[in-house]
């Protein structure tokens, strides 16, 4: 399985990289391919391009607050690929969230 993710928080600090943190580790430990994309207080980090994102199964959109370049992801969203979660819950339960992904 091919996932790609954004994370975001308020600050862009500690939930950013902990929430990109637990999806990788979870994705690698189920031997899928992964991408995450930061936004945070550096700016956008490990930036996704579309060719990523048109190859993906799944967007996972760990993010507190609006992101850039969200029209990015309207193809996923309308195949109902896309689950949208708070980022501390991402980091809580990255078993949960990765299971939902596969669902999808």
């Amino acid at each position: 399985m091919k996932v790609v993710a954004i994370t975001a928080c308020p600050t862009g600090i500690a939930h950013t990289y902990m929430a990109q943190e637990a999806i990788e580790k979870e994705c690698k430990k189920r031997g899928y391919d992964v991408k995450v994309e930061t936004q945070g207080s550096m700016g956008i980090e490990n930036e996704l391009e579309q060719e990523e994102i048109d190859a993906a199964d799944v967007v996972i959109l760990a993010v507190a607050i609006g992101i850039e370049g969200e029209d990015r992801f309207e193809e996923k969203e309308d195949a109902g690929k896309v689950i949208n979660v708070e980022p501390g819950d991402v980091i809580k339960h990255p078993v949960e969230v990765i299971d939902r992904a596969e669902k999808l």
